[in-house]
């Protein structure tokens, strides 16, 4: 991968935002060098400041001033996030005084890009002092930081013939233990911000306490003290700074275990175990605001609420369909003459489809692996896109500490890097007959697309490839990477355009109806869009009080699982019990992130939208797959900051 060359590099290393009222005062009409200046500035501030996204993104193969970055955590005191909201408004200030009309067409779209971040974070500090309620955040950001740098680490190094380490330089796992030894500081930050936000009466939710707090932080407990250690032994192997390095490493993640057991303890004492009162909703103004100021989407809630349901009832018809064409395949006689007796139809379908299901885990890892090699086959018969002979794709079981919200996943490797592979994680059921029921043969196909082929996988990697036509806060994941504190601007293009694959491979080619799938697999393709436009309807729902958080349960249940009346049966039926359960985490995970799971449905819904305009338009000349090319070139932004510029507005 070519190293990004559009940088402005003068003064990046020491940047400093004390330069910035020189830069407001030359900055009028300056065109694009002023804001570009200001952009890569605030860009690499941003990586110094946030040294776990920077690890995310591979920051040290950035710049590097950021060299060292990876050996450190956040700075949540109070006095940090005082002087970054100083320096926010510094630089909007900055922006401000720049003309858009001044800049050329992809300077004024990052324009545009920069103004909605500073003003996310801005809000985040000012008015929501979120930072006095981030449970997750504060379990969340050391774990990931320390798996993904090991995830990015240099591979190759030892010899693997004799058993010796596969991964990491002596620096690289230095960078480790600093990081690692930063932890039980870091918790202490956390506990001053969560006491302060506690007596401000700004309390995060009781499940949050529970699952992510007191849960996350034991496992991340036991992360630490067994499992770290134990895998950084396989990869150091017997070189020769491997025995001091893992003694280090050792202690290092004693104390923070430790400091995680301590901090579970902390949240049982901190919070009333009997608290009932829900805490978890946006509100209506702070949701809408997102909705317009952070995704780009031009709806008001009502409309959206209302095009939820729409998008409900269009897939479930969808999936009827489908789902009787299958009965009648397999000889099961049903009844569809009701919508009642449709929904309880295709649940007997899907009953009778997941008969056919992994014996064990490893079978369960093993179809997710064959499926996804297809998918490519796939792609390369039907020639939808350029696919290197070398692309690869790797399944991967869910970390522990994520696997209370993550049923599968996809983690990129880090995009200015030319070392590690982005992983598609999937959690292990624990050999739980229930649960590997609900990962059939049927039903790996949609996921293995969704987060393989062409979905994240194949996004990410052509991303990193076209990487220098890509500006660097269209990389930006502003607040976090992937936890409540989060923006989820990124997530309309990346989910928008995985929930946009699944639908491009069901497109019907000559011998095959359902595309890429199979009519069982199409069926669960359907499921998957259904699956999001119900995310549209109970997540502006429970955040805006239009749903109660039992609820949207109940809802998920009957819509996304077609299984309405699950709790009501879970007593008795295990099958039953396990939709409930899946749909209690599907919820759960919808509170604690407002807004990220609708922007699947509404990211397709902006990409689909744009090629049907781009396709009347061009006529005959269209070209889906230099549409498609083309727009994966945009980098992670919603479509709404670029469509004008596509139509050529």
């Amino acid at each position: 991968m070519r190293r990004r060359h559009f940088l402005i590099r003068t003064g990046q290393s020491a940047l400093a935002l004390g330069l910035l009222p020189r830069l407001t005062a030359c900055s009028g009409g300056g065109g694009d060098r002023d804001f570009f200046a200001l952009r890569d500035r605030c860009f690499l501030k941003a990586m110094e400041r946030n040294p776990v996204t920077a690890t995310y993104l591979g920051g040290d193969a950035y710049d590097p001033s950021l060299a060292s970055v990876s050996g450190r955590l956040r700075d949540w005191s109070a006095s940090a996030v005082a002087a970054e909201l100083k320096d926010h408004r510094a630089v909007e200030a900055a922006r401000l005084a720049i003309d858009p009309g001044t800049l050329s067409p992809q300077a004024r779209i990052d324009h545009a890009v920069l103004g909605a971040q500073l003003a996310f974070l801005i809000r985040q500090a000012e008015h929501r002092h979120y930072y006095q309620r981030a449970i997750d955040t504060y379990v969340a950001e050391p774990f990931r930081g320390v798996d993904w740098q090991i995830q990015g680490m240099t591979e190759g190094t030892g010899n693997r013939e004799r058993g010796t380490g596969a991964r990491g330089t002596e620096a690289e796992w230095r960078l480790v233990i600093e990081r690692v030894q930063a932890i039980p500081r870091y918790l202490q930050t956390a506990r001053a911000n969560l006491l302060a936000g506690r007596a401000d009466g700004n309390m995060p939710d009781r499940r949050m306490v529970a699952r992510d707090g007191v849960t996350g932080a034991r496992a991340n407990a036991e992360y630490f003290r067994n499992a770290l250690p134990a895998s950084a032994s396989g990869f150091l192997g017997d070189r020769p700074f491997a025995p001091g390095l893992l003694k280090e490493l050792a202690e290092v993640s004693r104390l923070a275990a430790e400091a995680w057991e301590g901090f579970a303890g902390f949240l049982v004492g901190t919070y009333p175990a009997d608290d009932r009162v829900d805490r978890f909703a946006a509100g209506e103004d702070e949701y809408a605001w997102r909705v317009q100021r952070c995704l780009r989407v031009d709806l008001g809630l009502d409309q959206l609420y209302a095009y939820g349901a729409e998008q409900v009832a269009h897939y479930e018809s969808a999936m009827f369909g489908v789902a009787a064409a299958v009965a009648r395949e397999a000889g099961l006689h049903l009844s569809w003459g009701s919508e009642a007796e449709s929904r309880t139809s295709t649940r007997a379908v899907m009953d009778a489809l997941s008969k056919d299901s992994p014996r064990d885990d490893e079978e369960l890892f093993r179809w997710y692996r064959e499926t996804g090699e297809r998918a490519v086959a796939y792609g390369r018969e039907q020639q939808l896109f350029d696919i290197p002979a070398e692309y690869r794709l790797e399944v991967t079981p869910t970390p522990p500490v994520l696997r209370n919200t993550i049923d599968a996943a996809y983690y990129p490797a880090p995009p200015f890097r030319k070392s590690g592979v982005g992983r598609f994680y999937l959690s292990p059921t624990g050999n739980d007959p229930a649960q590997l029921r609900l990962n059939n043969r049927a039903s790996v196909a949609d996921t293995a697309v969704h987060e393989g082929f062409p979905g994240h996988d194949w996004h990410y990697k052509y991303m990193t490839r076209h990487a220098a036509e890509i500006s660097n806060i269209r990389w930006l994941t502003p607040g976090a990477v992937e936890d409540s504190s989060s923006m989820w601007q990124d997530s309309m293009a990346t989910e928008g355009w995985a929930l946009y694959s699944e639908e491009l491979m069901a497109e019907p080619v000559a011998g095959r109806e359902y595309g890429f799938y199979s009519a069982a697999e199409r069926l669960y393709e359907l499921q998957g869009q259904l699956l999001r436009a119900v995310r549209v309807r109970v997540d502006i729902g429970i955040h805006t009080g239009r749903m109660t958080f039992d609820q949207a349960v109940d809802y998920f249940t009957e819509h996304a699982a077609a299984y309405p009346g699950a709790r009501a049966a879970a007593s008795r039926d295990p099958a039953a019990r396990a939709v409930l359960e899946n749909a209690d985490r599907a919820i759960y995970r919808y509170s604690k992130w407002p807004t990220q799971a609708i922007t699947y449905n509404l990211g397709k819904r902006g990409i689909t939208e744009l090629r049907e305009a781009l396709r009347t338009r061009d006529g005959a000349k269209f070209s889906s797959r230099g549409f498609h090319e083309r727009l994966m070139r945009m980098g992670t932004i919603p479509a709404g900051f670029f469509r004008e510029w596509f139509l050529g507005t």
